[in-house]
Order: C-alpha cells, then structure tokens, then sequence
C-alpha cells in the first residue's frame, strides 16, 4: 500500500507527459494528487487483473463495474454528466476531447447547408466538392477514438502543398487577390465563409483537446488537417469571387 500525493503522481507521470500513472491494489490518491490528475487529464490504470477502486479506495459492491472513469473509479451506470472517451472510459462530457467532437458535429452540419446554399445559387460542382470534404470531415471522430494517423490531405485534386501555395497567393493563381468578406458578396461565398470560421474553431478546439501542460501536442496531423481544409475553404471562396465556378 502507498499514498500517492500530489508529488509523486507528478513523478510518475513525468509531468503529465510520460501517459498514465499506475497504481496498485491498496494505493491511495490525496486530494491534492488527484486535482492535479484531472487538471491534467493524467490517466489512471490498473495492472492487469487488478480490481479498480472508487475515490476511496474501495471497490463498488454488485458484480463487476461496467464503466472506469481516468481517475480510477468503476461504476455500474453511467452518470448522465459523464460520456465516453473510447470504449468503457467515461469523462466529464466538458472535456476538451469531447469537446473537439462537438466542434466535428457542428463543421459536418455547416458544410450540409452550405452545400444547400450552393445548389440554390447553382454552384453544383462546388457542391460536390464538398461532398467530397464532408466525408473527410466525418473522418475525425475515428482518427480520435481509433489513434488512425490522418494521413497526407489531398482534397478535390490539391495536394497539401498546392493548398498551401495557392491559398497564400490566390491572384498568381487565380487573378483575384485577398478580400474582405462584404455583404454584397453572393450567398455562397458568405455560407463558404461560415465553415472556414467553423473549421478555424474546430482546429482551435483540436489543440486545446491533444496540448499538455507545456504546449506540445500529441496530435499534430489531425491540427495539420484541419489547418489543411482552412486553405482549402478560402481557396473556394477566391474562386467563387474570382468567377472560377460556373452557375447551372
């Protein structure tokens, strides 16, 4: 048996950087230790074929638990306050990962009406580039849950540095160079406009989920990505402006 306060568990953790801290049969967690593991979002496991323990130190009464939570707790329901992180690990539902999802929920459905605004101005084929972007898009809930790697972003035939280039210098490439957004701009372009805002919370909302304590984050690619499809949503705008996209 040992007490774990809030030093050691910074020890064992490495600051919150080294991944979960391990504890035994018998530990017990301060208050101190485990404010700075939730703070933190430091995770707490248990060696295999070892009983989880409630906040106490005891285990819950009634058959095995069906829930553990990241600060070693099992429960047998699941709170209403609380969801899942993968699997059978509950967290508070303000918690910057879940957070983050909530962030992909609302991109995916400003890109279904902005695809509706498009289709009403006749811009059909940018409508079916973001068809092709939505389903990119619904991609990033399993890159999270599942650890997939995003991969190199290559959307409606840019390749990442193209989305790079070509958004940096749209009048090279375009003929039309920066603008202010206007209220005398096209439906479309402001309904554009609106997802690549959305997308610009979500990556904020991205670093905010995979940062630790020091800045660094641990899921760079998928803040990548979402830096990625911000170029890309202004390259649409430029072309839109630009009259690069014809109306049926």
């Amino acid at each position: 048996m040992a007490l774990l306060d809030e030093a050691r568990v910074r020890q064992m953790s490495n600051g919150g950087t080294r991944g979960p801290v391990v504890v035994t049969r018998g530990d017990v967690l301060t208050p101190s230790a485990r404010s700075w593991l939730r703070e933190h979002r430091v995770e707490v496991v248990f060696p295999q074929g070892e009983p989880e323990k409630t906040d106490g130190g005891r285990q819950e009464k009634g058959g095995a638990a069906r829930y553990r939570t990241l600060f070693g707790a099992e429960l047998h329901e699941k709170p209403e306050h609380m969801t899942h992180l993968k699997g059978n690990l509950l967290v508070f539902k303000d918690h910057p990962r879940i957070a983050f999802r909530g962030y992909i929920d609302l991109l995916e459905a400003e890109i279904v009406l902005c695809q509706q605004a498009c289709v009403r101005e006749g811009y059909r084929v940018l409508a079916v580039e973001l068809e092709e972007v939505l389903g990119f898009v619904r991609r990033f809930i399993r890159f999270d849950v599942l650890d997939e790697p995003v991969g190199e972003v290559r959307l409606c035939g840019y390749s990442p540095a193209e989305l790079r280039e070509y958004s940096h210098y749209p009048e090279k490439h375009f003929g039309q160079p920066h603008f202010m957004l206007s209220y005398t701009d096209s439906p479309a372009v402001a309904a554009v406009n609106k997802v690549r805002a959305v997308v610009r919370q979500t990556e904020l909302a991205a670093y905010q989920a995979f940062r630790d304590e020091n800045g660094a984050v641990a899921r760079e690619d998928i803040i990548l990505g979402l830096n990625r499809l911000s170029s890309l949503f202004w390259i649409f705008m430029i072309k839109l402006k630009a009259g690069k996209y014809e109306r049926t």
